[in-house]
Parts: C-alpha cells; structure tokens; sequence
C-alpha cells in the first residue's frame, strides 16, 4: 500500500532544473533514504512532498488519515521556552481535549436536564479518548523519550535560549518522536547526535514499524536503519532495494552497463554514418543509405551518467614556522555564566592531529573558542605558542547571511577578480548557480563548503575545525579526510563521526573526562 505517491513533478529555479518528470512512492513500512550530493535537490524534494514547496508540474498525493511529522535543519524553538514546554507541544491536541472537556464541565452546572445529559455524554467520549491515548501518563512518555536523548541530564525546566546547537536539535528530534507521526521525515537527523544518542535513534527506527524518509550523509547510519535507497542525480531519482553498500554496488553495475551499451551504440552509429556518406552519392545505392539513415534518425540516444565534478580541498601551509608547543592550557576552566570544565592542563604540540568528542552541551566549541581567544577563559589561562597561524572553521554559518557565496569570498578576498573567486568556489564543488544563492537559501553543505573556501584559500600552519563534516556529501567528506592527512601543521578537530577521523588524528580527547556535569 502507498502512503505517498509523486507523479510527473517537475521543478526548477530560473533556468535550472531541479527535477524533470520525477516519480517517487512510499510504501506503508518502508525505511528510505534520500542520498546525492549537495545541491543535488533533496531538500527541495521534502519541501515539495511537505508543501512547503508547489511543483511547476506534476501532483503529489498523501493517503487519508495520514499524519507526516517533518524534521528539517532549520527547525526553530519558542524563546523563552523551558525544554519540558517544548517537549509537552507534541500533545497540543490532547491538551485541548482537555480543556474542552473541562469547559463542558462548567456548562453542566448551568444546564437543564436534557442538555446535562448531552454533555455528560460528550465529556464522556473526551474522557475516554485521553484514556486511551495515553494523556495521563504523559510525563513518563515525556522523560522515557528524553532520556533516550540525555535531555534528563540537562534538565527539563533548563530554557531553551540556553542550549548548544546540538542540544536544541535533540529537544526538537524528542518533540517529533514523541508526536508518533504515522510517517516520519527527518533530514539529516544525526548531525550534532553523540555516539550514544545515534545508537539509540538507530535502535528506535530498527523498530519503528510506520514509514520513514530520511535525508542523511551519514553512511553508518543509512546502512543500519534503511532498506530502501532514492538517488537523487541529474534531476531524477531512481529506486535502489537495499541499503547504502547494496546502492553503491547496484549503482556502480548499473553505471558499467551503461557505459558499455554507450560504447556499442557508438560504434553502430559510426557504421551507419559511414555507409550513408560512401552510398548516398551513387545511384545503386542510394536507396540503402536513405533506409540507413531513417535508422539512424530513430535511435534513441544512449547519454552516458553524468557524473558531478568531486570537490577538490587542500590546505595551504604557512610558510613560518611556529615553535614545538602550539597552545599550553594552565589550570583552565572554559565556561560563561558558569563552569563547564574542572581545571584542566595540556599542552598541544606542533604537528599534533587531535579528535574532540564527548556529548553535547559540555563545551566542545567553547573549548575551541577559548583556545583561539574568541572567549575568555572562565578560570585558568591559555597560551598560544610563538609563531601560530590559525584557521578556524565555525560550526554554523549566520542564520540571516544574505550575501551570496560569491560575495562571501569577495568580502573576504576583495583583491581576487570574479573569475578567481568563481573558480575557488568551483573548486570545492559549487555549481554557478550555487556561487550566486545567498548563503542563506544555500543547504547546509553548499554553506559549509563556500565557508570552508575561505579557510583553504589562507595559509595556516594550524587547523581548528568544529564539526566541518556536517552536511557534507560522501565525496566532500573524503576530499576533506585526504586534505586533512595531507596538511603538515596541526589539527584540532571536533566530530561525532570517528569513521571520519580515526585514520589520521594521533590523539582523541573525549571532554566527558574533564566535565563538571553528570553524564
């Protein structure tokens, strides 16, 4: 049985086309994920499955009584709002109930028989309805879900204005899940997930026997939780059973194949042409080459897959020097209202790779801003070695950029011609429409790799990165992997994704040693 079904959609953006004549359904029970690279479409795709979007052509079609819970990357929280307030929206409805129940109770006491009966009556059905789905024991529903998540370590009542961006994206992962939508849609759920946390969204959609449809870069995760695969390239998608390595070897088989009935084709059409042009002058044969070239006109044209440009990254090493220690921290405390650490003491060495982890919310980018003096320390200091270079990539770009990519770089760069500043952007796999789009309206891997342009374009002989794999396609992330082996300075990078970084840090720091918090 279809849930969803998407017929003949078409779609573009001024002159580019995002979709041409697109098909796509979700069967009842089916795990799928939407994969391509960046700029391929699939955000555009959920908008348009959502509504948030109207096709230029085609229709898309819900089944009745279906209930779509949608998780995307920009998802907001109320300010002001405590964690609980937020978690207790996923049961409005029920709270409505609720208070209509209560307001019908008020009408009894003034109402005559007749009219009592009627509303005992309906009361009655409300009652029997916030029984059954389970309002009474909401708070339990409320901190099982959050515990699965470490909300409960946070704390319910802590104030949403006070989170990390990780934080937040679990408090609004908890509200959907506990929405039990009849179908689920998250894009890209496991960006600012700890291990611990991805473990227990991996255990929950194992199990979860509705359909879902993901948008993910995380190949682990695909792997473990979907069992049908949607590509997303050249403006289709095409269906795939199985998971991300059962797509890869399909993919590639059918790649192959394609390749080979291209090169047939082409000979055929060499042959043909061939005939045509020696035959078509003499009157014996002219008559074979029209037959041959009516054939010719009725080939359809095999094209071969067009296979986007990879990104290329490298990192360029300043030409100075700096001395054998980089930082040296001295009983330091990273925190702002409060502490988040107890005092620690290390010393960061010249030529050092270091991985940070730990879960969310104990000051990992607060580390790193402490280290490069964009904060204070709370208590303790930090000394940053003679001859230090740094570059920095930040987390998260500014919600409200509104220059495009192409003044991003120039604003940085003033002194580059257009033509250098479109060809750096290129370079690290932006299309000339991408280089045109406001930072903003970019998705997150298009944004991540316009400002990752910035870093390369500078000489540093020490590399600070905070989380710069987020969003990013398979093919950034192996150019980012061998770019980051490559570089001869040193690495301090903070991840949620070892399968990235264990084959060349030289150290891992996890902060849940040096937290002031229980974990």
């Amino acid at each position: 049985m279809s849930v969803l079904n998407v017929e003949h959609v078409t779609h573009g953006f001024g002159e580019r086309q995002i979709f041409n004549d697109v098909s796509f359904r979700l069967l009842k029970g089916e795990h799928v994920a939407l994969v391509g690279a960046n700029g391929e479409g699939k955000s555009t795709f959920i908008h348009i499955i959502t509504g948030a979007l109207l096709p230029d052509k085609g229709k898309v079609e819900w089944a009745k009584r279906v209930s779509v819970g949608y998780l995307d990357q920009h998802s907001s929280l109320q300010p002001g709002s405590s964690i609980r307030d937020v978690l207790c929206l996923a049961f409005h409805d029920l709270f409505l109930l609720e208070q209509e129940m209560f307001q019908l109770y008020e009408q009894i006491n003034k109402a005559d028989e007749n009219e009592m009966n009627n509303l005992l009556e309906e009361a009655a059905e409300i009652q029997t309805t916030l029984d059954h789905s389970g309002f009474y024991t909401l708070d339990r529903r409320i901190e099982q879900m959050a515990a699965g998540f470490g909300l409960l370590e946070i704390g319910l009542d802590r104030c949403v204005d006070e989170l990390s961006g990780g934080q937040r994206s679990k408090v609004l992962l908890t509200k959907l899940l506990l929405q039990n939508p009849t179908i689920l849609i998250l894009d890209e759920p496991t960006n600012y997930l700890d291990d611990n946390h991805i473990q227990w969204l991996v255990n929950y959609l194992q199990n979860y026997e509705n359909a879902f449809l993901l948008v993910s870069h995380d190949i682990p995760f695909i792997n473990q939780v979907c069992n049908i695969i949607y590509h997303v390239s050249n403006a289709t998608i095409t269906r795939y059973v199985g998971n991300y390595d059962d797509f890869e070897r399909l993919y590639e088989e059918k790649k192959k194949q394609i390749e080979k009935d291209y090169e047939r084709q082409q000979k055929q059409i060499e042959r043909l042409e061939d005939f045509i042009a020696r035959n078509k002058a003499r009157v014996a044969t002219r008559g074979m080459a029209n037959s041959r070239a009516k054939q010719l006109e009725k080939i359809e044209v095999i094209e071969k897959i067009r296979e986007k440009n990879k990104p290329v990254f490298h990192f360029k090493m300043a030409s100075v020097n700096p001395g054998r220690i980089v930082y040296e921290a001295r009983d330091l405390v990273i925190g702002y209202e409060s502490p988040l650490t107890k005092p620690i003491s290390f010393q960061i060495e010249k030529g050092q790779k270091i991985a940070i982890c730990g879960v969310n919310g104990l000051g990992k980018s607060t580390l790193l801003k402490t280290i490069l003096g964009i904060i204070p320390p709370y208590d303790g200091s930090i000394v940053e070695g003679d001859q230090v270079i740094a570059g920095y990539f930040e987390q998260e770009d500014s919600k409200n950029n509104q220059r495009t990519a192409l003044e991003e770089l120039w604003a940085t760069f003033p002194r580059m011609s257009n033509h250098e500043v479109r060809t750096e952007l290129a370079r690290v796999g932006l299309s000339s429409d991408n280089i045109t789009s406001q930072m903003q309206v970019l998705s997150g891997g298009e944004n991540a790799k316009a400002r990752l342009c910035k870093v390369l374009l500078r000489k540093h002989n020490v590399l600070v990165l905070d989380e710069p794999t987020n969003h990013l396609d398979s093919d950034a992330k192996d150019a980012l992997q061998q770019a980051l082996m490559e570089f001869k300075g040193t690495v301090i990078l903070v991840s949620h994704e070892p399968y990235f970084y264990e084959s060349f840090v030289t150290a891992i720091w996890n902060i849940e040693s040096w937290t002031t918090k229980i974990i």
